[in-house]
């Protein structure tokens, strides 16, 4: 009897050897470089024909495109199982997938850590306006025109999201004295309310109410641009932004008009809109905070992210399930 299929898309740089071994219950195939065309035109040639399971990178969408519908229509029907290396996994049509009778997972727990450690950086790093201070240093101008900031303390701080980063996030902010944490859910989370102490409030609630909102919303048709002009007039006069998520939840140019205006006194980001690409007007301004997306980047969370993806793989090969589906096909 042969073996199962599974495909590797992109390379794994932390745990390969864990990939590797999967060879003894698997034909195991990597595609790293190439075009859309030419994997879609393989794909209709029968060259996967047997893949039972897809690992799919990040960086793997430079060659193969995003996994909307137009390519999963091409996938064979051998195909039941994708394993995202990533909590985001908004380069994937899960709706597409369902349709298909392809299950999805993401690798959820493994960069929540380094994800709410980034956040905490950027919330301090707004506060402060550390931008500021920094360039002047830079500029041998040790402190210059550097600006008073902000204290944590005794701030309400608004979570929107709850999931595993949010709640991670909270407890890294509840060691602050006199700390009000809220947050906004697409379910109510009694459990990590009980764990940090959090209190669930309505959308209006957490904008009118928030000195510091910090994003953990996964992207998708319903969370694009959930933050626009609209939000932005509700929030309170110098309300901080922090976005670890996914830059498209946040209407970018709505956002560059109220912190230019005033309305916020800074941002922290680490993920944008349409990266590589920035606003210019972020990047030119003395009270953005901004990183390049590196939320995940430490050893210790892509050695995690990497053992994870393939053990959802693995999972998928000798027990015909997902270890850590997406919340839409639960």
């Amino acid at each position: 009897m042969s073996k199962p299929v599974a495909l590797l898309l992109g390379t794994l740089d932390h745990a390969k050897a864990k990939w590797d071994e999967l060879a003894s219950v698997a034909e195991l195939k990597e595609l790293n470089s190439g075009s859309r065309e030419q994997f879609i035109s393989d794909l209709d040639a029968g060259v996967y024909n047997d893949v039972v399971a897809i690992l799919h990178t990040y960086p793997s969408q430079n060659f193969t495109g995003l996994f909307d519908k137009e390519l999963i229509d091409h996938f064979p029907p051998s195909l039941k199982f994708i394993a995202h290396h990533g909590a985001g996994y908004d380069q994937i049509d899960v709706d597409a997938c369902t349709a298909k009778g392809i299950l999805v997972a993401n690798t959820p727990t493994a960069v929540d850590n380094a994800t709410a450690n980034v956040a905490l950086q950027l919330m301090l790093g707004a506060l402060r306006r550390a931008y500021i201070p920094e360039t002047e240093l830079r500029k041998g101008k040790f402190r210059g025109a550097t600006p008073l900031g902000h204290d944590p303390e005794g701030k309400t701080i608004g979570i929107l999201g709850m999931g595993g980063i949010g709640e991670a996030f909270a407890k890294r902010c509840s060691c602050f004295d006199d700390v009000r944490i809220i947050y906004h859910n697409r379910n109510r989370k009694p459990d990590s309310e009980a764990r940090i102490g959090a209190k669930y409030v309505s959308l209006d609630e957490l904008l009118a109410e928030s000195d510091i909102i910090s994003v953990h919303l996964p992207l998708n048709k319903n969370t694009r641009h959930f933050l626009g002009p609209a939000e932005f007039a509700k929030m309170k006069d110098g309300a901080i932004i922090v976005n670890t998520a996914r830059g498209a939840v946040i209407d970018e140019s709505a956002m560059f008009e109220a912190l230019n205006s005033g309305k916020l006194f800074s941002v922290g980001l680490d993920v944008f809109e349409k990266e590589p690409e920035i606003h210019p007007g972020l990047i030119e301004h003395p009270n953005a905070y901004l990183l390049p997306h590196i939320g995940t980047a430490t050893y210790e969370t892509q050695y995690n992210m990497d053992a994870l993806v393939v053990s959802n793989i693995e999972s998928a090969l000798k027990n015909g399930k997902l270890l850590t589906v997406v919340p839409e096909q639960k």
